[in-house]
């Protein structure tokens, strides 16, 4: 494919406005239609990134001829509908996370993009974040010796949309929406060996008022070779975002915190950044990053995104990892829900993760 990639974007609000950021900082890939159904959205949105088609209809979008790639960026209920939408179109599909609301919606999208043969990718961006693929290039080395422990941690004070806050349309709290970051990144960490147990501590600790779903969490998983995993995930961290992980290994240990080291340590009354429209509020110290969507690793990850389709390569990230997330996901609400170990792999016809919590 010579020409340039063709994107459309489904979502008008805070995610794609990173996704429209990051694919516009890339010379082979052209934003051609914005999609939403809520009137004035998509035409706001064009207007603000120079993006030459606006459609409130996804079905008229996907008529575009121009359009190879399509980048959903709507609620989690609505990405297997979409996807499938989409394939049948003729187009790749990159979904943010998480991949969809449970399994089978889960098999639908990746049967319905290898029946169109369309890439079904991920967007899991822990994955291209440059610090994170330091660690990960440090672990490959050898530097740390045989890999032991390792240690994510994504925390803030609440979401950006409400729908994350209804468990209906998203399918769980914090987990489903930040331990599946750290889900997938440990499995790239360690070469994406099977997750064999689950064990997981969940908790509505301050937004009762706002949710039913978890706004704390703490996740041990258990890999084949003997590694641990440790995932701490909230919703009521004040002070903006935090962002870390740790590698722990036989012959050393790397620690690596997204938001520090790259940052300006700031004091605001109002608040300031990316972080603000992602984590809430950032009044009073927060760390102000340089260059934020790319310490975030979006741009890597969509230069890959639009190589695979322009090149015909295999995601890095794919729907198959999307799926393998989810089950983890599952797997953790059952763990929550029974206070047990859950041993993978894990199965269940349950349309909506927390339903295995709050039985």
């Amino acid at each position: 494919m010579d020409k340039k990639v063709g994107v459309g974007l489904v979502g008008s609000q805070f995610i794609s406005s990173i996704h429209a950021e990051a694919l516009k900082s890339l010379p082979d890939a052209e934003i051609v239609a914005v999609m939403s159904p809520t009137e004035g959205n998509a035409l706001n949105f064009s207007q603000k990134f120079g993006i030459p088609n606006h459609f409130t209809r996804l079905e008229d979008m996907l008529e575009l001829d121009n359009i190879d790639m399509v980048v959903i960026g709507a609620p989690n209920n609505l990405h297997c509908e979409i996807t499938l939408k989409a394939a049948s179109a003729g187009k790749h599909v990159v979904v943010e996370k998480p991949l969809c609301m449970n399994l089978s919606e889960a098999d639908q999208m990746i049967e319905a993009c290898k029946e169109a043969n369309v890439k079904l990718m991920y967007a899991e961006e822990l994955c291209f974040t440059p610090k994170y693929v330091r660690l990960k290039e440090l672990l490959d080395e050898g530097v740390l010796g045989k890999p032991v422990l390792f240690k994510q941690s994504e925390k803030h004070d609440g979401p950006h949309a409400d729908h994350f806050w209804d468990v209906e349309q998203s399918g769980g709290g914090v987990t489903m929406d930040m331990g599946c970051h750290a889900i997938e990144f440990f499995r790239w960490l360690n070469g994406r060996k099977p997750i064999v147990s689950v064990y997981a501590q969940m908790a509505t600790s301050v937004h009762k008022d706002r949710t039913i779903g978890d706004d704390n969490a703490i996740l041990i998983l258990e890999f084949e070779n003997g590694v641990t995993a440790l995932a701490e995930e909230s919703w009521t961290k004040l002070g903006g975002m935090d962002d870390r992980a740790e590698i722990h290994g036989s012959e050393g240990v790397a620690y690596a915190d997204v938001l520090q080291g790259s940052s300006i340590q700031t004091y605001s009354t109002k608040g300031v950044g990316y972080a603000v429209e992602k984590a809430g509020s950032t009044i009073g110290w927060s760390f102000t990053m340089y260059e934020e969507i790319w310490n975030y690793g979006f741009p890597q990850e969509f230069q890959h995104f639009v190589d695979c389709v322009k090149n015909n390569k295999k995601p890095m990230v794919t729907g198959e990892d999307g799926k393998a997330v989810l089950e983890v996901i599952f797997a953790a609400y059952e763990s929550a829900g029974t206070g047990k170990k859950v041993h993978l792999p894990f199965k269940t016809d349950v349309d909506k993760p927390y339903k295995l919590w709050k039985k």
